[in-house]
């Protein structure tokens, strides 16, 4: 069972009331937690459950609390007709402050192995059938496959991590946020599973590929893809998640015309395990987080920048930087040094006049301040006169654009 509260109004009573309603057979005046040691400690009153959530925030990491990243707090009910000591039923009290409905318990089946913590065994490697390798690059490979329980179309990233089996659990536990995202704006996600250090991550499939497939674009194309990259961003701020990585690979098309976000980094301990494991300084990113400062939805208005630019002329908006083309992190002829001090100190280019309007120029130049507090800001996003320029979205013309260059096979 997964009960999601927000800690400052929960109390103990309230605690014991869930533990009646799910376990009517058993009296229950106390439970139990685990810190750092492994040692049990027992809660029976508002200020021990008090101390129990400041414990449990004291181990968050600052980046993950920033992000809205909230691991299960696992408790242990007391209960009088069992000797043994664990959590039978296997409770969990979720701490995010992000829950549609803080208030209503959520009954979830228990989980208890790493391919069946997200989707109970059904994502497997002998799951899947009629395996075909669509492309690979620094970030891994992405297959498309047949889904044998559902006859599903699925796409498959798999990325090769040499972590630990607890890393891994973290990044199975942390997925189950995007398990849970319910937006047109982005790619469903069924499951994932390790093997041999490997991690699948099975999501819907897009048959029009990302969009660099199509640059340069029109304005009118660029309008109908910010519609949607500012939805999906814009739902995974209010989850208080940030993406991390918008670049046009990370937004898909199909031929129903519909466009969705992918990739994103809502895996704080998958980010860092990627980090690791492939070196390089990413051009999309903005420049305090090259610099290794603090950033948030600003660092993602910067990212939506460049890749509105890329976007518009198949090129970067860094002279020194246009040579990059593909799915890399690196120039051929710069070092990540030199990036990083090309998308700090060089000043960005601007969309030439002659061929987009002075709105989108503008909108972009706004996105592309190299200072945080200067640039467009997040809840400003749709309020821009580019935004306003158009009113009804026209699937039919993405749909006729994936035509145009022939849907992924």
């Amino acid at each position: 069972m997964d009960w999601i509260v927000r800690p400052e109004e929960v109390t103990f009573l309230q605690t014991l009331e869930v533990f009646t309603q799910i376990m009517p057979h058993y009296t229950h005046s106390a439970f139990e937690y685990e810190d750092e040691d492994g040692d049990r400690i027992t809660v029976r009153s508002d200020t021990e459950m008090k101390n129990m959530f400041e414990y449990y925030f004291s181990e968050l990491e600052d980046e993950d609390r920033a992000r809205g990243l909230f691991p299960p707090l696992i408790i242990y009910p007391k209960q009088g007709k069992t000797p043994q000591n664990r959590n039978i039923h296997g409770l969990k009290i979720r701490t995010g402050s992000q829950a549609e409905d803080q208030s209503q318990p959520v009954r979830t089946k228990p989980q208890t192995d790493l391919e069946g913590l997200l989707s109970c065994g059904n994502f497997t490697k002998e799951s899947l059938q009629d395996v075909i390798l669509l492309g690979q690059g620094n970030g891994g490979r992405v297959y498309r496959a047949i889904h044998k329980p559902t006859s599903r179309v699925i796409a498959v990233k798999e990325i090769q991590l040499d972590i630990s089996v607890n890393v891994q659990k973290q990044i199975i536990s942390e997925l189950e946020i995007l398990y849970k995202c319910n937006s047109r704006m982005i790619i469903s996600f069924f499951g994932a599973f390790f093997l041999d250090n490997c991690i699948s991550i099975c999501t819907e499939y897009m048959d029009g590929g990302s969009l660099d497939r199509f640059m340069p674009m029109s304005e009118q194309i660029l309008w109908h893809v910010s519609v949607c990259v500012i939805e999906g961003m814009q739902y995974l701020w209010n989850l208080k998640i940030l993406h991390r990585d918008i670049k046009p690979y990370n937004i898909l098309v199909n031929t129903s015309g519909e466009i969705k976000l992918c990739d994103f980094g809502v895996s704080t301990q998958l980010v860092k395990s990627i980090a690791t494991t492939y070196l390089g300084t990413n051009v999309y990113m903005a420049p305090e987080r090259v610099q290794g400062h603090d950033y948030g939805k600003p660092a993602e208005v910067w990212s939506f920048g460049v890749t509105l630019f890329e976007l518009a002329t198949g090129h970067l908006p860094f002279g020194r930087l246009n040579s990059v083309r593909e799915k890399t992190t690196t120039s051929p002829n710069l070092q990540p040094f030199e990036i990083m001090k090309v998308i700090v100190e060089e000043p960005q280019l601007s969309l030439p006049t002659d061929k987009f309007s002075a709105q989108l120029v503008n909108y972009v130049d706004q996105c592309l301040n190299k200072s945080p507090s200067k640039r467009l800001l997040p809840q400003d996003l749709t309020a821009h006169p580019f935004m306003l320029s158009q009113q009804n979205f026209d699937s039919g013309l993405i749909s006729q654009l994936v035509l145009s260059k022939g849907a992924i096979s």
